[in-house]
């Protein structure tokens, strides 16, 4: 395998110790996900302390270990520094100095992984391309990407992530983007933000973070265009916005939306490309639309990119449709993360699909303070409309269960362990099932429940 750090650049970028020569091909900061040639960093959390674990680390293959200097180890190969997160994000830093290729940056309040996804997809088919894990966002998940990015990729793809004022700014300094996308303005985090005013503000830092002409692209109609346009006058970065509207510097137009995926043209300064998903929902197609929008300012190969993003497919938890009750019914997986915007657009996906009957299955949207009465409350004509009957987990959801005309109910539950069999009793053959809610609403419950079900249709 390639080498990813030796032995004198991990000591070199973070000022630790380290006696053996070792050379890393990888990082991990899970004992389970660790493979041979793997620099383990005991990173210490809330529940948790990484240094519990280190001879399991060298036990499943791990060539070095990155562990505080006070911890009293002195097996060779462990790299003391003073502090591990200190040291990840040294590692981090050290990682983004020395590529040479192009970094993107992408936020937003939902689509972020899925766009970034998009783009991995999409610069794969022009060069080497390295973009963050899963949902890796955060003050840990970002310089894990960069310590993570091979010397030798031509792209770099950094989804960055916030729940509170001020966190953006110095993940966006670490990642030093030439491009980004705002995928969306919406009400994510609005207990902890105040207002969605706050959370444009918020997420325009990375815009500031831009150097000179680079590309920022946002969404035609997404709140906050004033926020924007203020940090284009501090980076002098090119605000480039995409959509449908008349003001779209690229334009969404032509859109066809089916079942079995979504057709548009996007033109612009240059461009016209016809753009294929095999996927369904009008939110996937603006996701699409950024990414080409941004491939065309950064002068790529627009067509080669689109037409490998014409295969992609939504990942678990974000829009994956898959078989239930032994291939009688369908899921459609939206459970990893919820806010208003995103239920609405899952919930117009649900329409789009076809079935012999809808059923929306919703847990909690968090975060969302002395808002969340109204903002759950708000969604019952949106699921009124795409469903035949609601599920509902949770007590704030139970605002939005209260206000569905009373034939539109199925049940509601305080969680989705309890609701899940509810939801199964009353499966029949044909139907598609979307469940979506937060993370912490637990609603992959109610998935694990529903694809493990074997009973007949009744």
């Amino acid at each position: 395998m390639t080498t990813l750090w030796t032995r004198d650049e991990l000591v070199t970028a973070t000022h630790g110790q380290l006696s053996a020569e070792v050379t890393v091909t990888g990082i991990s900061i899970d004992t389970r996900t660790i493979v041979p040639g793997d620099l383990f960093i005991a990173l210490v959390g809330e529940n948790s302390d990484g240094h519990a674990h280190i001879e399991t680390a060298f036990a499943r293959g791990a060539t070095a270990v990155m562990a505080h200097a006070a911890h009293g180890k002195d097996d060779p190969r462990i790299l003391h520094v003073a502090n591990t997160m200190d040291g990840l994000q040294a590692l981090g830093h050290a990682g983004r100095s020395r590529f040479r290729g192009t970094v993107i940056g992408v936020t937003g309040s939902v689509g972020k992984t899925t766009t970034k996804d998009m783009l991995r997809m999409a610069l794969s088919a022009i060069g080497p391309t390295h973009a963050s894990a899963a949902s890796y966002n955060n003050h840990w998940g970002v310089p894990l990407t960069l310590a993570r990015l091979p010397r030798d990729a031509a792209f770099c793809v950094s989804e960055i992530g916030m729940n509170h004022r001020g966190e953006i700014a110095p993940l966006a300094a670490l990642v030093q983007p030439h491009a980004a996308i705002i995928t969306s303005i919406g009400t994510s985090h609005l207990g902890h933000m105040g207002s969605v005013e706050a959370i444009a503000l918020e997420k325009s830092d990375l815009i500031a973070a831009l150097p000179a002409h680079a590309p920022a692209v946002v969404p035609d109609d997404a709140p906050g265009q004033d926020r924007f346009a203020d940090a284009v006058a501090r980076s002098h970065a090119k605000l480039l916005r995409v959509g449908t509207g008349e003001n779209a510097t690229f334009r969404i137009t032509s859109p066809h939306y089916t079942a079995a995926g979504s057709r548009f043209t996007l033109v612009g300064p240059s461009l016209s490309q016809t753009v294929d998903i095999a996927a369904p929902g009008r939110h996937l197609v603006r996701n699409a639309a950024s990414v080409t929008a941004l491939l065309s300012a950064l002068g790529l190969d627009v067509a080669s990119a689109t037409k490998a993003l014409a295969d992609f497919r939504p990942g678990a938890g974000r829009g994956q449709t898959q078989p239930i009750l032994d291939g009688r019914a369908q899921l459609l997986d939206e459970s990893y993360n919820a806010s208003s915007l995103s239920v609405r657009a899952a919930l117009e996906t649900l329409a789009l699909l076809p079935a012999t009957r809808r059923l929306a299955v919703l847990g909690d949207m968090l975060e969302l303070g002395a808002f969340s009465e109204e903002e759950h409350r708000g969604l019952a004509p949106d699921a009124a409309r795409a469903a035949d009957l609601v599920f509902c987990s949770g007590l704030a959801m139970r605002a939005l269960f209260d206000a569905l005309p009373p034939e539109k109910r199925g049940a509601w539950a305080l969680d989705a362990a309890s609701l899940a069999p509810l939801v199964q009793h009353n499966l029949s053959d044909g139907d598609l099932v979307l469940v979506k809610g937060s993370l912490g609403s637990r609603m992959r419950d109610v998935v694990t429940a529903l694809k493990n079900d074997r009973e007949a249709a009744r």
